[in-house]
């Protein structure tokens, strides 16, 4: 296992923080406060992204009634409301219950999921994985057997941006097309600073270097590059506010580009 990394932040327990939830330290909080100091925008973000994620699982498990879900690197948000967490939303009223499987390298968020999700469901399992070992993530006992590889199956990435090297990130896609059935659907997330304003640029890659410094940002058309070949759903990749917008879904929704990621969803053919 992994050891739990208390001192040095990590991205997922950033954006918990900056969405009020409790999988985070002090050092991820202080990471809000200097980047809000910085860019006063990350906590919109983070509820815009928790957002996307909940139009996006509603979406594939009731319009296009998908009922497993392979989701790598969420770090199980702690901010949504009760009855609302992304495995609760993967339910589709009178359909099949769900299978949600969870990939963290977040050792206290495994914990602490396979200790307060799991006992209460059959449905929903978390294990530690780390999607730079997208091979030893697949091979996993519990991957292997808990989702039904010949059934299509949604399978969202949302931690992206621990993938640096642009090969290994294409080959990450690569094996994720090649192992789903399909049907099956791949979800990106992606960070960017397409929409960060120049002037800032110095300031954010300062803290960035002292905050998170393998971060992985990408523009638009690097992101894109990474889902050729594949079948976009509409509206395509675009920021996460834009991806299919609900009446109740507000942050980031008059300006977008705050949101700092890119969406999109695609068709496995």
């Amino acid at each position: 296992m992994a050891k739990l990394e208390t001192t040095q932040a990590r991205i997922t327990r950033i954006f918990d923080a900056a969405a009020g939830g409790k999988n985070n330290f002090l050092v991820d909080k202080d990471a809000v406060r200097h980047f809000d100091q910085a860019a006063p925008a990350l906590t919109n973000a983070a509820h815009a992204v928790l957002e996307f994620l909940s139009r996006v699982i509603r979406h594939l498990a009731v319009q296009e009634e998908v009922d497993q879900f392979l989701i790598v690197g969420s770090g199980i948000p702690s901010g949504l409301s009760a009855g609302r967490n992304l495995h609760d939303l993967a339910k589709h009223p009178g359909g099949p219950a769900p299978r949600v499987l969870y990939v963290e390298n977040n050792p206290m968020v495994v914990t602490l999921a396979q200790a307060t999700i799991e006992p209460f469901t059959d449905l929903v399992r978390v294990v530690e994985g780390d999607v730079r070992e997208i091979d030893e993530v697949l091979d996993h006992h519990v991957v292997r057997t808990f989702i039904d590889w010949d059934r299509p199956v949604a399978v969202l990435l949302l931690s992206a941006y621990s993938l640096h090297d642009e090969e290994y990130a294409h080959y990450v896609i690569k094996r994720l097309r090649h192992t789903a059935p399909a049907g099956s659907f791949l979800t990106l997330l992606h960070t960017t600073f397409d929409g960060v304003p120049p002037e800032l640029l110095p300031a954010i890659d300062d803290l960035l270097a002292m905050t998170l410094p393998h971060l992985a940002v990408r523009s638009k058309e690097e992101v894109a590059a990474l889902l050729e070949g594949l079948d976009l759903v509409a509206p395509g990749l675009v920021w996460v506010p834009e991806w299919r917008p609900l009446g109740e879904d507000l942050s980031c929704q008059e300006e977008p580009s705050k949101s700092g990621n890119y969406g999109a969803v695609a068709r496995i053919p």
